[in-house]
């Protein structure tokens, strides 16, 4: 997905099939449940930027529990790809969400503020300078920031094989994903070299969150 010649079609599939993967792989309702919903409130809109945004299904789907729960919030999901914004552009309009395409530190420079920043799957994708001014801009874009991501490992790597072999032929997600647990870290590595306020929290043996912003234990 990264290379900005991949076959457009196969990639449109694989925004389109995101929300079936990260609802069965990403952890992020029991996230939901245990960090964010705490944050909301029945009359202030919660703000919070999704970063990375990709297809968009992440920020719906927070915004979509936190309406079915009766708690008020606003997702700005932010994506510099073209690609992905033409995307969500095209999907019917989502409630509580607004498209963007700036950078985290575009906004920041903008002035922008958020209660919390959100992002799945993106850590695996930056160098350690970027995963530095990720870290940077999110402290200072929200108190409070969930980078959620996988744990390397061959456990991880086989077993998602295997799921997703007979499934996912028109898109990218079987080879995006096999190529993103190579490249993904482990709690322990992150530790050693995330700044003081961060932590790299175990969420099973397959994914972890980056936090800042709420308590160690």
């Amino acid at each position: 997905m990264d290379d900005p010649d991949c076959d457009p079609h196969r990639l449109e599939r694989t925004y389109a099939e995101f929300p079936v993967i990260n609802a069965v792989f990403s952890g992020w309702a029991r996230t939901y449940r245990r960090f964010v919903r705490p944050m909301l409130s029945t009359t202030a809109p919660t703000r919070v930027l999704d970063i990375g945004s990709g297809g968009g299904d992440l920020a719906r789907a927070l915004a979509g529990w936190a309406r079915r729960d009766g708690l008020r919030m606003r997702v700005v999901a932010s994506d510099p790809d073209p690609r992905a914004l033409a995307y969500v552009r095209n999907l019917p309009p989502a409630e509580g969400v607004d498209y963007r395409d700036e950078l985290s530190s575009d906004l920041l420079a903008a002035g922008e503020r958020f209660d919390l920043v959100v992002s799945n799957h993106v850590v695996h994708h930056l160098d350690a300078p970027q995963l530095a001014d990720l870290l940077h801009d999110s402290e200072r874009l929200a108190p409070v920031s969930l980078h959620a991501d996988i744990t390397r490992g061959r456990l991880a790597y086989a077993g998602f094989g295997m799921l997703t072999w007979p499934f996912f032929r028109d898109s990218l997600i079987r080879e995006d994903g096999l190529g993103s647990i190579r490249r993904s870290h482990r709690p322990a590595e992150l530790e050693r070299v995330i700044p003081e306020g961060w932590s790299a929290l175990p969420q099973g043996p397959f994914r972890y969150l980056l936090a800042h912003g709420i308590p160690r234990g």
